[in-house]
């Protein structure tokens, strides 16, 4: 499975699950548990040094990003300013 990472406007990140991989995209694989991240170069400048996590908690649960490279983020954790 791939998962895919993209800024929408330049704040909005959109991830989806998409196994089309493009020539200039950044692709990290994670064998053991069967994944690929990709990011396309436009967006790999603003999410260099992202984290991904993956919580599976009933409350809260779901993916959690840390962009070291914002300058303010909202409450929902996928929108955010550089």
């Amino acid at each position: 499975m791939a998962i895919r990472l993209s800024l929408v406007n330049l704040k909005v990140m959109d991830f989806s699950t998409e196994e089309e991989i493009e020539e200039d995209d950044q692709v990290d694989e994670y064998p053991d548990e069967g994944i690929k991240c990709v990011v396309d170069a436009k967006s790999m400048l603003y999410l260099y040094g992202l984290e991904l996590d993956y919580s599976d908690e009933l409350i809260g649960g779901g993916f959690k990003f840390f962009n070291p490279n914002a300058e303010d983020s909202c409450g929902c954790g996928s929108s955010f300013a550089v």
